[in-house]
């Protein structure tokens, strides 16, 4: 199962909004067949596994890290594709919670004879999934921030200067994790200042393009900046106020910028909740947060931060830097947002930890 988990992995990123799912098929400890799905979310790793099993699959077991699917979609069913091929075993990690499923790829799979066992390392298919899962249950997709700081967690200079704050290997790290996540979010200040491509710069993944995503709730972006400009070519996408009229609009959308219109919260910013949820219903399931200290602010204070990326420098700014998150405004520490440290890596002369929010 931990073999599947690891194949899973290789479509966070590609799959969306389909879950990335890996399955082993294996028969007296020999692995016959192995499969993931496959970018744009097809054919799914059951199918994939099968083929390279071939007619060795009869009686084995399969291994597969979600519900197998038991709806018809662009592509048949998996359970019944495992049931076809004589599958005589089949143990599951996690159940699929969309409604098209929830249990009855399960209940195929047992009417049909096939012995299934369900369970088996959840705690983890439940973290590759994570983004799926939020997007199902609350409509959102899974939000990463990414912080790249000085050890006294600035981001740039008192006069802005912010390249490079980290090296080279801590920077190729971080394009390793916009190819991880369907798309890439900042704020239009963030946008403004460091002019972002939000590309996947890696030798071999050129051709993973997260969806490019620009919080920007008063147009400060001009249609000229590069998020507009090249949107016709890139995957693009504004999220602004509901209140602005069509044609402040019509420059960004004739751009070929998708826009998502949402309200605002009493202070007057883009209500983040419901921004969130505008961007799960594209089918979105793994952003990546890369700026600015604001919006990091307004993540932090609503909740919505599920992992933290920090990556750090040796080096100090002081007070009068930039810090990498807004004010919280608060007053006790109690109602500091808590998170679990899941890792820690070396990267050249930085360190990358990585964080999972506290339940």
């Amino acid at each position: 199962m931990r073999g599947a988990l690891t194949l899973a992995r290789r479509g966070l990123g590609r799959v969306a909004p389909n879950p990335a799912v890996g399955c082993v098929i294996a028969r007296d400890g020999k692995v016959l067949g192995r499969g993931w799905t496959q970018p744009g979310g097809r054919p799914h790793a059951e199918t994939e596994a099968l083929a390279r099993a071939g007619a060795a699959a009869e009686g084995a077991t399969a291994y597969v890290t979600l519900e197998p699917c038991s709806h018809h979609g662009k592509t048949p069913p998996c359970d019944k594709a495992l049931i076809a091929a004589g599958i005589a075993r089949c143990v599951i990690a996690l159940e699929d919670p969309d409604p098209r499923v929830a249990g009855q790829g399960i209940a195929h799979l047992k009417a049909a004879g096939v012995a299934v066992e369900l369970g088996l390392c959840r705690a983890e298919a439940e973290a590759v999934n994570a983004g799926y899962l939020l997007q199902r249950r609350e409509g959102r997709p899974l939000v990463a921030l990414k912080l790249a700081t000085t050890l006294d967690g600035r981001i740039a200079t008192a006069a802005g200067e912010s390249k490079w704050i980290t090296g080279e290997a801590a920077r190729a790290r971080a394009h390793l994790l916009r190819a991880r996540h369907d798309a890439v979010l900042v704020g239009a200040g963030t946008a403004l200042a460091d002019d972002p491509r939000l590309d996947v710069r890696l030798p071999g993944l050129e051709a993973v393009r997260p969806l490019r995503v620009v919080l920007d709730g008063s147009l400060r972006l001009p249609p000229s900046h590069d998020l507009v400009a090249q949107a016709g070519s890139r995957p693009s996408c504004l999220v602004t106020g509901a209140d602005l009229a069509e044609a402040r609009l019509a420059p960004y959308r004739d751009a070929g910028l998708r826009i998502l219109q949402v309200g605002r919260d009493p202070r007057g910013r883009l209500d983040l909740p419901e921004a969130l949820r505008a961007l799960g219903g594209l089918g979105l399931t793994r952003i990546l947060v890369e700026g600015g200290g604001r919006l990091a602010a307004g993540l932090l204070k609503t909740g919505l931060v599920d992992e933290l990326y920090w990556f750090r420098a040796a080096k100090v700014i002081g007070g009068d830097g930039r810090p990498a998150v807004g004010e919280l405004g608060l007053q006790k520490l109690a109602a500091a947002p808590g998170f679990a440290r899941l890792g820690l890596e070396t990267l050249g002369g930085d360190v990358l930890e990585t964080f999972r929010r506290s339940a």
